[in-house]
């Protein structure tokens, strides 16, 4: 008698396949492959987000890319939904599902540097501190996440928002190549020179176009010491603080990345903040932080030289894995004072103690490249605002989604039409989908249907193919 793997979803419906069929995967793969039930599985399909609880048929814990060609081989054969992890920081989970298919590429962590070339080459389960301290014994970095534990696949894919931005671009202008594994389980190397089109698909477009299991960035001369830390106001000057900040940031030197942020202190009392990062010569740190110290009286400073690999780990512990998160974000063309008014009236009502308003300054060297360079189309945005809901308890889920939506509510009709793709909710419907995309959305339509006419990859912000 044929043993079944119960519970798969295919083609919408719940359905069984052989379980001799996963064997033979199993023996295949030099990583492992793991059901319901198996040793680990719990663990594994675990996810960033706390409120994403789900349960795929099978996770393939790949240990390189043959594995994952084959797993995607795997899932065509029979139909299979597949979700793709690196770091599984996906807000809206699109890092795991339900009855699918996981191809987890978590496992893959090499990393290997090569510091005459100022090049790194990182697989797509390496998360940003790991790619951070391989880079900083040398004293080199690339553009690399907020926090230190987001895998650096899913964040690259969709543009790269980080503190060197400003001296050094998002993280695809620094990309290299990538390696790729097609949605036929074909492996292919995207670059300048090798199918540019995917190269330039693949530098915001998420990902749609394929599973990439290596990257290769260029390099910049970081650190190893900078100066870097938050100012903290009283909350009640916070619009008169973020306004008069936003005043001198807009002169101030590329080298200066600052992030605007009305946040709790460990006390649980509100707070405006401005966390920093000069990332130039050590002597212009001070000259070019004091005006922020000026702005009223602080209630709180934690300032000083740190390692960029701290300065990578300022935010970790807002963040952290397990809890329950809900956001609402955007770019902006300009931030203006009502803005940081709505917000701050918001944020006095906020139920969580952990929950957080931020807004990223952007600029400098991210506007210099052109907007069809890349499909991240965004280049002349002033900042990005997200607003983002943390708690802890599943009974508190209502209200802590009706603040962020009461939030963006009275917010959503003074912003532009444009957000940071890595940013979007699971949630918020076709047109939002558009934004991110912009004006490069029917280009990457069109590499679609040329690259993944199926739609294979479809947990992601997805681009459908057109007919």
């Amino acid at each position: 008698m044929t043993r079944l793997i119960q519970g798969v979803t295919i083609t919408g419906e719940r359905r069984a396949i052989p379980a001799g069929a996963v064997d033979d995967l199993r023996a295949a793969l030099r990583g492992t492959l793991l059901v319901a039930g198996d040793p680990g599985y719990e663990e594994a399909r675990r996810v960033w987000n706390g409120m994403i609880d789900r349960r795929p048929a099978l996770i393939a814990q790949c240990a390189g890319i043959a594995d994952v060609a084959r797993a995607v081989q795997f899932a065509r054969a029979y139909d299979l939904l597949i979700a793709v992890r690196g770091g599984g920081h996906s807000f809206p989970g699109h890092s795991t599902c339900d009855g699918g298919f996981v191809i987890d590429l978590s496992p893959m962590r090499t990393i290997q540097v090569d510091p005459q070339a100022r090049r790194a080459r990182a697989e797509g389960g390496v998360l940003w501190g790991e790619l951070d301290r391989a880079t900083q014994q040398h004293g080199l970095a690339v553009t690399g996440g907020q926090v230190s534990h987001t895998g650096i696949a899913g964040l690259t894919l969709g543009g790269g928002i980080g503190w060197l931005m400003r001296e050094h671009g998002l993280t695809v202008d620094s990309l290299l190549s990538a390696d790729v594994v097609s949605a036929d389980g074909a492996q292919l190397r995207a670059s300048a020179e090798e199918n540019p089109e995917l190269f330039w698909a693949l530098r915001g477009g998420g990902g749609n176009f394929g599973i990439v299991t290596e990257f290769e960035y260029r390099l910049h001369p970081v650190g190893p010491m900078l100066y870097g830390g938050l100012i903290g106001y009283p909350f009640a000057d916070a619009v008169k603080v973020l306004r008069d900040a936003r005043d001198y940031l807009a002169t101030a030197p590329e080298a200066l990345s600052a992030t605007l942020v009305l946040l709790r202190s460990p006390e649980g009392h509100p707070l405006a903040g401005i966390a920093v990062c000069y990332t130039g010569d050590p002597a212009g740190a001070e000259p070019a932080i004091a005006p922020l110290r000026r702005l009223d009286t602080p209630v709180m400073e934690q300032l000083g030289p740190m390692p960029y690999v701290a300065v990578q780990q300022m935010i970790d512990q807002v963040a952290v894995p397990g809890l329950r998160y809900y956001m609402r974000s955007n770019l902006l063309n300009a931030l203006d004072e009502e803005m940081i008014g709505i917000a701050a009236e918001h944020f006095a009502r906020c139920p969580s103690p952990q929950s957080i308003v931020i807004f990223v300054q952007m600029g400098g060297a991210v506007a210099r490249v052109s907007p069809e360079a890349t499909a991240f189309p965004h280049r002349q945005a002033a900042y990005s605002f997200t607003a983002l809901s943390i708690w802890t308890d599943p009974n508190a889920d209502e209200e802590n989604v009706a603040w962020i939506k009461s939030l963006w509510t009275d917010l959503r009709p003074k912003l532009p039409n444009a957000v940071y793709v890595n940013e979007l909710s699971g949630d918020e419907g076709e047109a939002r989908l558009r934004a991110a995309y912009g004006p490069a959305y029917e280009r990457l339509a069109a590499l679609k249907r040329r690259y993944d006419p199926a739609n294979v990859f479809r947990l992601n912000q997805n681009i459908a193919p057109p007919a």
